[in-house]
C-alpha cells in the first residue's frame, strides 16, 4: 500500500526524478491559477453575482474575519499569505476524492515547507511591524538566559506544524487502505467523507496557527513596553 506520494515516481533521468509529490503540487497551483483567473476576470458589485464570484466572497470574508479575531488588525496585510495557505492545503485535501489521486499534504516534504514558510513570514511580519532591533529583543525576555530556549520554542513548533498535518493527512490515507481491503464498498465512503472533513479542518488549523504565531511576533513588544499611564 502506497502511504506517500514520495513513493511513486513519474519521471527519472539519473539523479534526477520527478514523484507524485511534485507532480500533484503543480497540478494544484495551475488549478488554482487558472481558477482564480477566471473567477476575478468578470467581478462585479452589481445586484446579480456569479456563484463563483459568491463563493470567493464567503471565503475571503470568512479569512479576514478569522484573521481580524486572531490579530486584532487590519487583516488586508495578513491575508495573501494566510488566505494562500489555507486555500492551498483545503484544496490538495478535497481533491482526494479523485481517483488515482494522492494529497501532496500526505508528504512530510510537503508539510516542512509549508511549516518553513511559516518560520520565515514570522519575523519578517515582526520585523515589519516592529522594526529589526524591537523584534529581537523580545528573544531575550524576560532574561538574555532565555534566548536559547525561545530560538528552541520557534523551530519546535515549526516541527509541530509539519508533523500535525503530515500524520493527520497520512493517518486518513492508512485508515482508508485498509478499509478497501477489508470491505470495498460502504466504510470507504463514509472515511473518504470524513477524511475530506478532516482535510478541511486541517487546513483551518494550520492557517489559524500560523496567523497566531504571526500575530504573536507583530504585537511581543507592544504587550511587554511599558505602559503610558494619562494624567486626569
Amino acid at each position: 500500500m502506497t502511504i506517500s506520494p514520495d513513493q511513486i515516481v513519474l519521471w527519472q533521468w539519473g539523479a534526477l526524478h520527478i514523484n507524485a509529490t511534485l507532480a500533484f503540487t503543480w497540478l494544484i497551483m495551475a488549478l488554482l491559477t487558472v481558477g482564480s483567473w477566471l473567477i476575478t476576470r468578470r467581478l462585479t458589485t452589481g445586484p446579480e453575482l456569479s456563484r463563483w464570484q459568491n463563493l470567493l466572497e464567503v471565503v475571503v470574508t470568512g479569512l479576514r474575519d478569522q484573521i481580524h479575531d486572531v490579530s486584532r488588525r487590519d487583516p488586508a496585510q495578513y491575508l495573501p499569505f494566510v488566505g494562500t495557505l489555507f486555500i492551498f492545503i483545503a484544496t490538495s485535501n478535497l481533491l482526494t476524492i479523485v481517483p488515482y489521486y494522492l494529497p501532496p499534504t500526505g508528504s512530510l516534504s510537503t508539510t516542512t515547507a509549508l511549516a518553513l514558510c511559516v518560520l520565515i513570514a514570522v519575523p519578517l511580519y515582526g520585523v515589519l511591524q516592529q522594526g529589526p532591533l524591537g523584534y529581537l529583543r523580545h528573544y531575550v525576555k524576560p532574561t538574555p538566559l532565555m534566548l536559547p530556549f525561545n530560538l528552541i520554542g520557534e523551530f519546535s513548533r515549526t516541527l509541530a506544524l509539519a508533523v500535525r498535518l503530515y500524520g493527520n493527512i497520512m493517518s486518513g490515507t492508512v485508515v482508508v487502505g485498509i478499509l478497501v481491503s477489508l470491505t470495498p464498498f460502504l466504510f470507504p465512503i463514509v472515511m473518504q467523507l470524513l477524511g475530506l472533513l478532516t482535510g478541511m479542518i486541517q487546513a483551518y488549523i494550520f492557517a489559524v496557527l500560523a496567523m497566531v504565531y504571526i500575530a504573536s511576533a507583530s504585537s511581543a513588544s507592544r504587550s511587554s513596553g511599558p505602559q503610558r499611564s494619562t494624567g486626569s
